[in-house]
């Protein structure tokens, strides 16, 4: 199957129930299966991301490669 097909399955799965605890449920679940990691970090997390951001944008960086060969 799918995912479009997948998709539509649970759709209609989640139509059809009545059970406003269940929906509840499903709810929550879904909002905290898909909650974007970015708004679980730190001020200093994403002052750090985007330090390393602008090092890249910069020119500062090296391959991964390189980065195992230094610390192997």
């Amino acid at each position: 199957m799918d995912i479009q097909a997948s998709k539509i399955e649970l759709a209609k799965l989640i139509l059809s129930i009545e059970n406003p605890s269940l929906l509840k449920k499903i709810s929550s679940f879904l909002k905290k299966e898909t909650n974007d990691f970015a708004l679980e970090l730190t001020d200093i997390e994403k002052q750090e991301i985007e330090i390393a951001t602008k090092l890249i944008d910069e020119g500062q960086s090296i391959s991964f490669d390189d980065f195992l060969k230094k610390v192997s």
